[in-house]
């Protein structure tokens, strides 16, 4: 009788024991699995929250952008003061703004005017005021990358045309030529200008390929393109009216000569 009930017990305790072991299991399993839960909520929290904080930067930089171009009162000064507010959010870039069709006044460091094959050409330059590059077709130096001067009208039209952010390789597609291996060590994009669907020109944008333009970066400077053209079309619009201003002074005049003469 005695064996017989230590052998019961035996198995009892076993079964406990077998039983155990599988609610263990089962216990650790199901722990995994929130464990997995918790971590997956834990990365769809922190990306949310640093998606929250770039959008936040974002509307932080077009506020300040729109803010600070409001103070302009002419074309020259609006470029100029985007161009900087750019290249302080870009750090190490170089800015150009090709305006297709502009016609101005002013005469370069070159002494050559600002209009120069159809379309104007104005070059950020840290704190100098904005002047127009040479557009002549050149090659670049490694000591001063200027790709703006390697633009021909060709390619400003045709990135016109696509009226779309355009990479290195789009340039090339359209017409841009160089020295390829020059022209390898730089991340270059640019960004249109537009009104209404209708290309007002673009922006370029550069620096050397090591530091590469990032998405988060270019973001931030597409925000505010749309303000910038309507602030562009106003101040070209201001611009053609003063230059056809003479013009009817003039037919007034004569008008007014040939009445007398009558």
């Amino acid at each position: 009788m005695r064996l017989g009930t230590q052998e019961g017990r035996f198995v009892e305790h076993k079964e406990r024991h077998r039983r155990l072991r599988l609610l263990i299991r089962k216990l650790n399993k199901e722990r995994k699995k929130q464990a997995q839960k918790t971590d997956i909520l834990c990365n769809d929290f922190i990306s949310a929250q640093g998606d929250f904080i770039k959008r936040l930067n974002t509307i932080n930089f077009t506020a300040n952008f729109y803010e600070v171009i409001l103070g302009t009162n002419d074309l020259s000064s609006l470029l100029h003061t985007a161009g900087k507010l750019i290249k302080e959010e870009i750090s190490d870039s170089n800015v150009a703004f090709f305006l297709p069709g502009v016609s101005f006044r002013k005469e370069s460091r070159n002494g050559i005017p600002l209009q120069q094959n159809n379309f104007g050409l104005y070059v950020s330059e840290s704190d100098q005021p904005l002047v127009p590059a040479v557009t002549q077709v050149q090659a670049i130096t490694l000591e001063k990358q200027h790709l703006e001067n390697c633009f021909n009208p060709e390619l400003v039209d045709n990135i016109c045309k696509s009226n779309k952010l355009c990479t290195l390789d789009d340039m090339f597609a359209m017409g841009l030529e160089g020295n390829l291996i020059r022209l390898s060590k730089i991340s270059a994009i640019t960004l249109p200008l537009y009104r209404f669907g209708s290309s007002l020109g673009f922006i370029l944008i550069y620096r050397l390929s090591q530091n590469k333009l990032t998405p988060e970066e270019l973001k931030n400077i597409s925000a505010v393109t749309c303000g910038l053209s309507r602030a562009i079309k106003s101040y070209q619009t201001n611009l053609n009216s003063a230059a056809c201003a003479p013009t009817s002074v003039c037919i007034d005049k004569r008008g007014s000569n040939s009445g007398a003469g009558d």
